[in-house]
């Protein structure tokens, strides 16, 4: 980390610990003003050490790890979780991939509904055992940072399939890039569900907006709902309703 004051060095120390930290608290802490907060947040971006976001910012890194990103933004992904469960309907199949965000729909998924959930992410098939949900598992390699199965298994499985609705997670949402992930593994599951899917549904908090990972798995035309927990800027908002996607405010 060099190059970075004794603030900064902190202040990354910080969000290794937490994942994410808030202006207002940093400001209180080293007894500065928000604009010297918002100078070294924006210099932990330039160096790819973090994300801004509304308030603050949030840790970045090869991939974040799934404890880690747990206890992130918890009460509007609990939200979102909430709303994209409501739409599904008795019959359906269902894909839901990896991340904690779509742990929130398995969470709120009612128990011995009858549907059929294929999904690629071990917490997802665990909590959905437990409600007695059919639940189909899509095999491959175990990665430890998300608790997903990714690689050829996983890919022939799902190639075999046909989803009423798909639920998917993000990293970054931008108007040119499209919906992005950091994992190229990850990724190719993502673009291999919308292909299998009549809906296409993006489950993503508001620190998503603006965020760009290196592989994008949708282009906005792509997808049909996006859930969030507040609305994008407008910019992003009217690039969205061009390309005919509806976004829900949990």
């Amino acid at each position: 980390m060099n190059g970075l004051n004794d603030r900064q060095r902190k202040i990354i120390e910080s969000l290794e610990a937490d994942g994410e930290i808030k202006i207002v608290e940093l400001k209180q802490r080293f007894d500065v003003t928000e604009m010297t907060i918002r100078r070294d947040l924006e210099k932990l971006e330039q160096a790819g050490l973090a994300r801004r976001t509304f308030g603050g910012a949030i840790h970045v890194g090869k991939d974040v790890a799934l404890k880690v990103r747990t206890g992130i933004q918890t009460e509007a992904k609990v939200a979102i979780g909430r709303m994209a469960a409501s739409l599904i309907q008795p019959g359906e199949s269902v894909f839901i991939d990896g991340g904690t965000t779509t742990f929130e729909i398995a969470r709120s998924i009612k128990p011995r509904m009858e549907i059929t959930v294929v999904t690629n992410a071990l917490n997802v098939a665990f909590e959905l055992l437990e409600k007695n949900i059919p639940t189909i598992v899509a095999g491959g390699m175990a990665m430890e940072t998300t608790a997903t199965l990714i690689g050829p298994f996983a890919v022939s499985t799902i190639g075999t399939m046909a989803f009423d609705r798909v639920f998917l997670g993000a990293t970054g949402l931008t108007a040119s890039h499209g919906f992005s992930n950091s994992n190229i593994y990850e990724t190719e599951i993502k673009k291999l569900a919308i292909a299998k899917a009549a809906e296409v549904n993006i489950v993503i908090d508001h620190t998503k907006f603006g965020a760009k990972e290196l592989f994008s798995f949708a282009g906005l035309q792509e997808v049909q709902r996006i859930i969030t927990d507040r609305l994008p800027e407008r910019e992003l908002a009217n690039a969205c309703e061009s390309a005919g996607i509806s976004v829900i405010e949990a």
